[in-house]
């Protein structure tokens, strides 16, 4: 079964986290959710806390088939600047690897030069990734290679059940989307 790693960061957007985490674990896909700073609890932008597996210090690339960026821009800041994270983000794109993010967090991709040309985010966040193909509203979900970026947290389910579909496939993805009811995704 596939492996993802979920970087998380003081002021992630705790939708976008939760629901990613959730719905993934729900397909069998095994989630790290992996802290970013010294503590194992890390609190989100509205006060909600989490408590992490384990640092994402050691984690690499062959350990994981897929890294998912929440947003929130406390957590983005962080996961944009952080050194562990942008090395793995850029250990995993030099590899072809799946790379995933949502909401402000296609910021930090774009900070690690692993973001592609076309891309979605949170409305406004475009502003500060300049020379690439923002695509709006027009998909709750982009791919571009091996990038995924989705908006933000209404779309945070949708976002995972795409996770789904590229580790899984349609099968898995059909299968969950109507197991949640979430016939709005597309």
């Amino acid at each position: 079964m596939p492996t993802i790693v979920v970087p998380i960061a003081t002021g992630f957007e705790e939708i976008e986290a939760v629901s990613i985490i959730d719905i993934v674990r729900r397909s069998g896909i095994t989630v790290i959710v992996a802290h970013v700073e010294s503590e194992a609890v890390v609190r989100g932008a509205n006060g909600i806390s989490i408590v992490c597996d384990r640092p994402l210090e050691g984690i690499g690339s062959d350990d994981i088939d897929m890294i998912v960026l929440p947003g929130g821009w406390g957590g983005t800041d962080i996961l944009a600047v952080n050194e562990t994270v942008q090395h793995l983000l850029k250990e995993m794109d030099a590899k072809k690897k799946y790379i995933s993010a949502i909401c402000a967090a296609p910021y930090a991709l774009d900070a690690a030069g692993v973001l592609r040309e076309n891309f979605t985010c949170y409305p406004s966040v475009e502003e500060k990734i300049p020379g690439k193909n923002y695509l709006g509203a027009t998909q709750q979900v982009v791919y571009d290679a091996h990038i995924m970026t989705s908006r933000g947290p209404g779309t945070a389910i949708c976002f995972g059940l795409h996770i789904v579909k590229r580790l899984l496939g349609d099968e898995s993805y059909a299968s969950l989307k109507a197991g949640v009811l979430a016939d709005y995704c597309e």
